[in-house]
């Protein structure tokens, strides 16, 4: 086993190795929210053996290459277009589709499954939290960032933002991301898995698919801002100071 590499955070090698994230999601790692984490600590919260981890993380990265981004050295400008375009609207969409269809379910397998009400209650507070966290990044965050980088691109001075620096935003996202994280994982273990029981008609099952879906985007939506681009932005202001 490589010290090296049990002591690297699971942020770290999922932005050096994109393939690393699908390795993650698969055996229930936390790398977005949880990222701070080494590998092995990771592995503990998990319940997986590093080994078996670290094994998995070499065979992903002797695969042969994919097509996907290296967003650690793209510029900070088509790496925000690609969370909002990609990310963003995808998760708009996924949270206008699924609240009426949470409210479908829950009429007709509610009296049976009461873990449905609770589920639509933690789903209804996360929808709203994403919507007003992801206009507070479109509108004051992301905006300065793309600034940032032109001044420092052009060599001149940064804008001065209206916030002192921009970790003191970054900080809140965080915060926030954390939230989303903690909601994930109260809807995963309410619905054991995501796996609907014998009696769930089509709809109950489209619902759970649906949320799993949203879950492993958010996934990655929230590694790019933690992981990628957020430290990237520190660094640059750090720099250009």
């Amino acid at each position: 086993m490589s010290a090296t590499l049990t002591a690297q955070t699971v942020g770290e090698l999922a932005a050096e190795n994109p393939a690393a994230t699908r390795v993650f999601e698969k055996l229930g790692i936390d790398y977005c929210c949880g990222g701070s984490r080494t590998l092995e600590e990771a592995c503990q919260a998990a319940g997986v053996a590093v080994e078996d981890v670290q094994d998995a993380l070499a065979k992903a990265a002797a695969a042969p290459p994919t097509e996907e981004h290296d967003w650690t050295t793209a510029a900070l400008a088509d790496l925000i277009a690609h969370i909002q375009d990609t990310h963003h609207q995808y998760t708009r969409a996924e949270l206008a589709r699924l609240a009426p269809l949470f409210d479908k379910v829950c009429g007709v397998h509610g009296p049976n499954h009461p873990e449905l009400a609770r589920m639509r209650a933690t789903f209804g507070g996360l929808s709203q939290e994403l919507l007003a966290h992801m206009m507070k990044e479109e509108v004051v965050l992301f905006p300065f960032i793309v600034r940032m980088e032109q001044a420092f691109l052009e060599k001149r001075a940064i804008p001065r933002p209206p916030f002192g620096t921009v970790q003191n935003p970054v900080a809140m996202m965080i915060h926030e991301h954390d939230g989303a994280g903690q909601a994930l994982e109260d809807l995963r273990a309410a619905s054991n898995g995501y796996n609907p029981p014998p009696d769930a008609c089509i709809s109950y099952r489209t619902l759970y698919q649906a949320l799993a879906a949203l879950e492993a985007d958010l996934h990655q939506h929230i590694h790019l801002e933690n992981n990628i681009l957020f430290p990237r932005a520190i660094e640059m202001e750090a720099t250009a100071c």
